[in-house]
Parts: structure tokens; C-alpha cells; sequence
């Protein structure tokens, strides 16, 4: 046995969400919708099912799916890519994989900002990398170039970027994207730049990618998820875009991971891709809907947040809220007081944690976020007594 998978515990999404079925508990803490998704892409995958291929699709993935990525980026964000820069996966947890085992070196060093997703730091281990951090934090969320500078060394290879960020629902300033892209030119690094998140961003805002900045359309792995997208996270179906010669040397590593993915969802998502922007669109409202409804409820009960910019994520401030609980703490609290599931914030890093926020995912129906915020408010008068 491999000792780093050997004395892993399971995820803390896995933990959250088995204790919350365990308790009865409302689960704001694994990040998935309470929606179908779009019933056009659904009514597609069912039908590919019936009427098209069922056996292997290409390695790289259906050249519809392929071409449609690039042709959406191009519309979007005014990417400049063709089908042959796409390689589908199945997720985009499969994309991050893959593009850590074909780019990572053993000793290469992968400079990552916490708080991060989970996976990314046993991945590059397992690769033979030696994770370097630049801790990001709050309320700021910022990169600087002091701090970039200060992790610059002979080793390092490869930046991590997640933008939108997850576990801070914030969106990275146009200043710190281009820091980061000069950085990386400055000292020759590739980037792997988790943009799940691209199309769930609020308040007006668009997603511009690392990619898109001076220098980086040749040293960039775009990584991006139909789970995200259309709120489909069951599906798994992800891709990474990259230059044809990053792009090869990625497909080598995902053969010998999944090989490929369902041919009816490729299919379903390269139909969603070209004609449902009206429900991307639509559902990025509704999100912000709910993210402005869970945000006043907890207002209401005294409980401070801070701001979400993307993602479908809000963080409670414990600090701010007046309450002198650890994040792990208010977290196992509210499952066995209050009935509802949250995320500790410290669960995303790897060392010297930020403490007081708590994570709660709000793209849930209206009745589901009322009922949280009805559970917490029944509780909270019982710890603040």
C-alpha cells in the first residue's frame, strides 16, 4: 500500500455529507444544487442514450464536445482555441489529475494558494512534487507579487490557480491576475488554472481566464466543468484546453486514467454548450437569488458573512458573529444542535489555518435554505443562552 492514500482518511466533503444523512441534517456543506438542471441537456443525454453509439468514444473525447468547447470559450471569453487544444475528461478532479501526472517531475516544486481544493496537494505528492504554498488571506483573498516573489526558486515548475476560489467564493482582481502571469513568463512556469467556477460568478462580473493574459496562451491548462455549468454534478464531465503540444503530453496521462468518458453526456454537454446560454444565464440569477436570501437570513439571526463574489458558496464569520468557536468546532455544533451541515474553512488547508469561517453552500431551493436558517435560528438561542 501506497502510504499516502494508506493513512488518508476519507474527504471532508465525504464526512460532511455521510454525517448529514447519519443526523438527518440539512447538508450545506458538499457543494451541489437541489435543481434537475437544464431539461434540454437532460432530454439529449437520454436520447444519445437510445440512438447513438454506446461503445468507446475517441480518447480525446467526441469531436462535437471538443469543437464545441473551443467554440464557446471563443464566444465567452474570446479564447482563441480550436477542437485540437480539448481533451475531454471525466471531471474535472480527472482534469486536474491528469495534468499534474503528465506535467509534474519528480522533486518539481507546484506552488499552490490556500485555501484550495483538497486534491490537489496528495496529487502532486503522488506525482513526485514537493507542494510550495503562498497562503492567501482574508478578507482580501489577495496574491501579491512580493509574496510570489518570495516562493520563486530553481525547482519550481507549475502554479495551481483556482479562480473563481472555491472555499472563499471570491473572484481574483485583474491586479492579481496579472501578477501572476508575469510571473509565471518571468520564471517559465506552467499554470493549471482550475476555472470550474467560470460561469457562477455574481453582481455583473465576467470571468476572464489566466489565459487570456499577456504571455500565458502557451504555458496555460484551462480546466472546466459541464457539472458547474449546468449544475449537473453527477455527471462528471470536465476538459482541459491547452496549445496542441501541452495538449498531447495531457492526453497521454488521461488515457491510463478513465480513457474516456460516457459518449451520450459528451454529446448532451456539446448540445448544452451550443444552445443553452439562456439557462447558464438564467440559473447564474437564480443562484445569486439565493445567495442574497441565505445572506439576509443570517443577518437576521445575528451571523456576519463575507462577501461571495462566485461559486455557489457563502462564509459565515464566527468572528465577526461574536462567536468563540473554532470553525470545526460551530461546525460539529450545528449538525448535532442545529441540524444543519457546514464546511470548516481550515479543512482547506494544509498547515496554519484560518479558523472562524465556515462554509454553507446555498444553491439549494428556498424552502431548503428557510428551514437551515429556521433550524439555526431555534439553536442559536440555546448557545447564546
Amino acid at each position: 500500500m501506497h502510504p499516502l492514500y494508506a493513512a488518508m482518511p476519507i474527504s471532508f466533503f465525504e464526512r460532511v455529507s455521510m454525517r448529514a444523512r447519519e443526523t438527518g441534517a440539512i447538508n450545506l456543506g458538499q457543494g451541489f444544487p437541489d435543481g434537475a438542471g437544464p431539461p434540454a441537456v437532460l432530454q439529449a443525454a437520454a436520447d444519445a442514450l437510445l440512438t447513438r453509439s454506446n461503445q468507446y468514444p475517441p480518447m480525446m473525447g467526441l469531436p462535437e464536445l471538443r469543437q464545441a468547447v473551443a467554440s464557446h470559450y471563443a464566444r465567452e471569453q474570446g479564447l482563441d482555441l480550436t477542437a485540437d487544444d480539448v481533451v475531454v475528461t471525466s471531471g474535472a478532479t480527472e482534469a486536474i489529475a491528469a495534468a499534474i501526472l503528465a506535467l509534474v517531475e519528480e522533486g518539481d516544486e507546484v506552488l499552490m494558494f490556500p485555501p484550495l481544493y483538497d486534491a490537489y496537494g496528495p496529487l502532486v505528492r503522488r506525482a513526485g512534487g514537493v507542494p510550495r504554498y503562498v497562503r492567501l488571506e482574508p478578507p482580501e483573498w489577495r496574491i501579491t507579487s512580493e509574496a510570489l516573489e518570495a516562493a520563486a526558486s530553481p525547482k519550481l515548475k507549475l502554479v495551481i490557480f483556482n479562480d473563481p476560489l472555491n472555499p472563499s467564493a471570491t473572484i481574483a482582481s485583474p491586479e492579481d491576475r496579472a501578477a501572476l502571469a508575469r510571473f509565471c513568463v518571468a520564471h517559465d512556469l506552467i499554470a493549471i488554472c482550475d476555472e470550474v467556477w467560470e460561469h457562477v460568478v455574481f453582481d455583473r462580473a465576467r470571468h476572464r481566464s489566466l489565459m487570456a493574459e499577456p504571455g500565458m496562451a502557451d504555458r496555460t491548462v484551462k480546466i472546466g466543468s459541464a457539472g458547474k455549468i449546468f449544475a449537473l454534478t453527477g455527471w462528471k464531465v470536465g476538459w482541459m484546453c491547452a496549445v496542441p503540444a501541452l495538449a498531447k503530453v495531457l492526453a497521454r496521462a488521461h488515457q491510463f486514467l478513465t480513457f474516456t468518458t460516457p459518449p451520450n453526456l459528451q454529446w448532451a454537454v456539446a448540445q448544452g454548450l451550443e444552445h443553452e446560454s439562456v439557462w447558464v444565464e438564467e440559473s447564474r440569477a437564480g443562484f445569486e437569488r439565493s445567495r442574497d436570501r441565505l445572506a439576509a437570513g443570517l443577518a437576521k439571526l445575528g451571523l456576519a458573512t463575507q462577501p461571495s463574489a462566485a461559486t455557489w458558496f457563502l462564509s459565515l464569520d464566527l468572528a465577526a458573529s461574536g462567536i468563540a468557536l473554532s470553525d470545526e468546532a460551530f461546525c460539529d455544533w450545528m449538525v448535532e444542535k442545529a441540524g444543519v451541515a457546514g464546511i470548516p474553512i481550515s479543512a482547506f488547508y494544509p498547515e496554519d489555518p484560518v479558523t472562524h469561517l465556515v462554509r454553507l453552500c446555498f444553491a439549494k431551493q428556498d424552502s431548503t435554505l428557510d428551514e437551515a436558517l429556521a433550524r439555526l435560528e431555534r439553536a442559536l438561542a440555546t448557545l447564546k443562552g
